[in-house]
């Protein structure tokens, strides 16, 4: 950790931002800093975006085989580092090291599915309805891009959208978030020894970020914004966007329901929800926030979901044998608090957890609540912490409503054993996933993305590309 970059990335040097700030990165495991990584303002963001500008004729002139080495090389680097990289995203965001790793091979696969997805960029051709003219379609990189980039998955975010602008022949600005930057910046460090050009990427660190990325969503030069993070920041970088009509993407929150049929295989849908709810402490936009369960078999799976989450190890990600480590920051706990505490006085029962530790480090205790009522702000909050809020039902349609019964709409689980069903209610959720029978849906290979105010756009999968390219159409008279 110690060779980690903590300069800004600026046109293929690294350098101190202009007047001199710094940003202190914190283990949210101790509280204690673990390191200082330069703190960028609106004059490194310039310098940053006309390094890209300047890149971008060139780099669109890039063969694609090119890009697509760099790519593969960015790949085999993540993968040999693996355990580097691993420690690094534990200490800046608390993740356990088994998790981390699980991240690291993640991170590199968008390397690896975007190498691929480089070379077939395609357009095509056609005869125009008179007959005469020839229609020639073309594929070209939108052009400069601001990429966004949140704190919970600090390695695979970037590496997300990264990818996918290298393969299509676009320049970059990164902007990760304060919390984590030293993830952010190894990934330039990796992708300028893989053979990215000077100016390609540029990685902004800041605590300041409407001074580092307003100016360049207004200033006309930067053509595409992609941005991981709460929706209520997403509608004020879209705003922003509307003057230059900037083209973007974005990635919402989430208010994820879990749907368990009377008919679900139990053992299969608490596996389920164990990875749904749990996976990085619950700091997930795809995280289950409300378990709608069957009343016949509501009991049994609660008593079961219990049991599994009050067996996890709660402590620093870096110990042996940790399940869960602690949650980003203060505010990020004290939140969870105030989300179970308004539970419980609404009528809320605690089967376990519930309770805040003592001691050093933002830890919080898995947790379950059964007889959550509907009406208590964990049915309308994205919690971002590690607490399964469990509700009954007794019919499909009434389930079907009550989980669309939501401005947020990326993904949605359920667990049935009957196909018919599964498929039916699948096709009714409002939402851009759907996690039939299972509790994972992320994949490189999948488009990722959601609807209504969860986001525009898709990343990942074939589609991930073509957030990153425009079509030309050149029409051609045959005499």
């Amino acid at each position: 950790m110690s060779d980690t970059p903590t300069q800004l990335f600026i046109g293929g040097t690294w350098t101190d931002a202009a007047d001199g700030a710094v940003l202190p990165v914190h283990d949210p495991a101790t509280g204690e800093t673990v390191r200082h990584v330069a703190d960028a303002g609106a004059k490194d963001a310039r310098l940053a975006e006309d390094a890209a500008v300047r890149a971008q004729e060139a780099w669109a002139r890039t063969a694609p085989r090119a890009r697509s080495e760099i790519l593969r090389r960015a790949h085999e680097i993540v993968l040999d580092r693996t355990d580097e990289l691993a420690r690094l995203m534990t200490a800046e965001m608390g993740k356990p090291l088994a998790e981390a790793r699980g991240e690291v091979a993640y991170a590199a696969e968008f390397f690896r599915w975007f190498s691929e997805e480089a070379v077939r960029i395609d357009g095509g051709h056609g005869v125009l309805p008179d007959g005469r003219t020839r229609m020639l379609l073309s594929r070209r990189p939108v052009g400069p891009c601001l990429l966004i980039t949140p704190w919970n998955f600090p390695l695979a975010m970037g590496a997300r959208k990264i990818a996918p602008a290298v393969a299509a022949g676009c320049t970059m600005v990164h902007k990760p978030a304060p919390q984590t930057p030293l993830s952010s910046l190894a990934l330039a460090a990796i992708l300028e020894e893989a053979g990215l050009p000077d100016g390609v990427l540029n990685v902004v660190t800041t605590s300041r970020a409407a001074e580092v990325c307003e100016p360049l969503l207004r200033g006309g030069r930067i053509r595409k914004l992609s941005f991981t993070g709460s929706t209520a920041v997403g509608r004020l970088l879209l705003a922003q966007c509307a003057d230059t009509v900037v083209r973007t993407s974005m990635e919402l929150g989430g208010n994820a329901p879990f749907i368990v049929f009377d008919d679900a295989d139990l053992d299969a849908a608490v596996d389920g929800a164990m990875i749904a709810k749990m996976r990085n402490m619950g700091e997930a936009c795809t995280a289950a926030n409300r378990f709608f369960v069957h009343r016949t078999v509501a009991e049994e799976f609660s008593r079961r979901l219990a049991r599994r989450m009050e067996a996890l190890i709660v402590g620093p990600g870096t110990r042996d044998g940790v399940d869960v480590g602690p949650l980003i920051d203060a505010a990020g706990r004290a939140k969870v608090e105030e989300l179970v505490a308004d539970a419980v006085r609404r009528g809320a029962r605690v089967l376990t957890g519930g309770r805040t530790p003592e001691g050093p480090g933002c830890f919080y205790p898995p947790t379950v609540l059964t007889d959550v009522s509907p009406d208590s702000a964990l049915m309308s909050t994205e919690v971002f912490g590690p607490v399964a809020a469990i509700l009954t039902f007794d019919d499909e349609d009434e389930v079907v409503r009550r989980a669309n019964d939501t401005p947020w709409g990326l993904v949605g689980y359920l667990y049935t054993e009957g196909l018919d069903r599964g498929l039916r209610v699948g096709e009714r959720l409002e939402t851009g996933m759907v996690g039939l029978n299972t509790g994972l849906v992320s994949n490189p290979a999948a488009p990722f993305g959601g609807v209504k105010q969860s986001g525009l756009g898709r990343e990942g999968g074939r589609v991930g590309i073509e957030e990153f390219l425009e079509y030309q159409y050149m029409a051609v008279p045959i005499r």
